[in-house]
């Protein structure tokens, strides 16, 4: 493997620049995932220059062992032989607590003994969750899992809150915990796969009140992406665990960052040192009056064809009035569609709610996948925007109100979006899914616009 140097991504003055990657499960000599932890390890070691700091969103070893002494030697041989490399003086490293490293009370009570993390967290939770401030930049580490609440899952958000007021001033606020808050790559499930559902909506509107900028997790051994009213959810659990979900889409990885006054780029580097994704947050301002170029209804001339290209984005606003009565027949919007396959982009409402959904078929002779958004209730108006935004993945499509400044991910079970997909140059409005007349949207007034940025 080269030693070659990386480059890394840096932010204007007065930002910050910082690797993230979580999720290594490992801490046994000569285990498989020393080995695989130590590759990526390798990457991060080769960035120039080196990250500020890193940001460790938990699973540094494999724990799950009631014998204290065993965690006790995994933490070491993780600190004294696997993190050797670096300089915690120079590059401050900081944690979460995760399901292999806090999940009871004695492996919490190790985890701060071990970590000796800021003691500035709740009373029953010092050394698990904590806030550490960098000029402007704070970042909040919450305990996902805590023993005193319920164990996995269970997470309190009063002291959060209480955090992020307290820290009004900072101009960048990054929240961090292991479990993910929405469902990733499809991987769902109250406590075992995000932090349990009755604590999602409360935590989730406080970030968004206090203006965070993102919550970073890992738990779900994959990269991804999404947003939710304008803070971002980022996953990032390649670390090392040789596992993935699923599969064949999931690499090990880290991230490396730069953050300022423009917003959040990273690129996401595999094993290799290839940059297999990245993002820029926010993306660039689409759909001023002088940019939306109307389609015409019914059959309409494509503006563009085959790959939305890297870094670009696409959005649609599709403005018209629902029928007097729900109609649960899938009722077109607008659909891209060829005579090979089940319609590459199909956006419309299906079912007796009339859900905004969009289809996506991505290969001949697979099953498409899903996107939904909100219910577009019987006899009301409607005016909404719909972007593509590949560099997001399954994350990257996107969703707002016509007055509203935020975007919010459609909902999905997939692991990859639109980032592969050939728009073909048959577009039509109103109806079809291949060109022909079925599908109607049952309304009336219906006007698709479509523009495109560049980020």
């Amino acid at each position: 493997m080269t030693d070659e140097p990386i480059k890394a991504l840096l932010p204007k003055s007065g930002g910050h620049q910082f690797v993230m990657y979580g999720d290594s499960c490992s801490g046994v000599p000569g285990a498989l995932h020393e080995r695989t932890f130590a590759d990526v390890n390798a990457i991060v070691n080769r960035l120039s220059p080196g990250p500020e700091f890193i940001l460790f969103p938990g699973d540094e070893i494999i724990g799950l062992t009631p014998d204290p002494t065993a965690l006790r030697d995994q933490w070491k041989h993780w600190f004294d032989v696997e993190m050797a490399w670096l300089d915690r003086q120079k590059t401050p490293m900081w944690h979460t607590t995760g399901n292999h490293t806090a999940y009871d009370r004695m492996s919490e009570d190790i985890f701060r003994e071990v970590l000796q993390l800021p003691d500035n967290g709740p009373k029953d939770q010092k050394g698990l969750s904590y806030w550490v401030r960098r000029d402007d930049l704070l970042m909040v580490f919450v305990h996902t899992l805590w023993s005193g609440l319920g164990g996995e899952g269970h997470v309190e958000t009063e002291w959060l809150e209480a955090v992020l007021k307290q820290h009004a001033d900072a101009k960048y606020k990054i929240v961090l915990g292991h479990h993910p808050v929405f469902p990733v790559n499809g991987f769902s499930g109250t406590y075992q796969r995000e932090i349990g559902h009755e604590y999602a909506e409360t935590f989730w509107n406080i970030l968004v009140d206090a203006g965070v900028f993102a919550y970073v997790c890992s738990h779900i051994l994959a990269y991804d992406v999404q947003v939710h009213h304008g803070v971002l959810q980022i996953c990032t659990a390649g670390a090392g665990t040789a596992h993935r979900m699923p599969e064949d889409v999931e690499y090990l990885h880290c991230i490396q960052a730069a953050l300022d006054e423009d917003g959040l780029r990273y690129q996401v580097l595999d094993t290799g040192g290839v940059v297999r994704e990245r993002l820029q947050w926010p993306p660039k301002p689409v759909g001023t009056s002088s940019e939306w170029r109307r389609l015409a209804a019914g059959r309409s001339e494509a503006p563009f064809t085959g790959l939305i290209d890297a870094g670009d984005i696409v959005a649609f606003r599709v403005t018209g009035r629902t029928a007097l009565k729900p109609w649960a027949p899938e009722q077109t919007l607008f659909t891209a569609h060829s005579p090979e396959a089940i319609a590459p982009i199909w956006l419309g409402s299906r079912g007796p709610n009339q859900t905004l959904t969009l289809v996506v078929g991505k290969q001949p002779g697979r099953s498409p996948s899903y996107w939904f958004g909100p219910d577009l209730p019987a006899n009301g108006d409607f005016d909404f925007h719909v972007a593509f935004y590949p560099e997001m993945g399954p994350g990257g499509i996107l969703y707002r109100a016509h007055r509203e400044t935020v975007w919010t991910s459609l909902k999905a079970a997939a692991a990859t979006g639109v980032e592969n997909v050939r728009w073909p140059n048959a577009w039509n409005v109103g109806y079809g899914q291949h060109g022909s007349a079925d599908r109607p949207f049952k309304g009336h007034d219906l006007a698709v616009n479509v523009c495109m940025g560049s980020s």
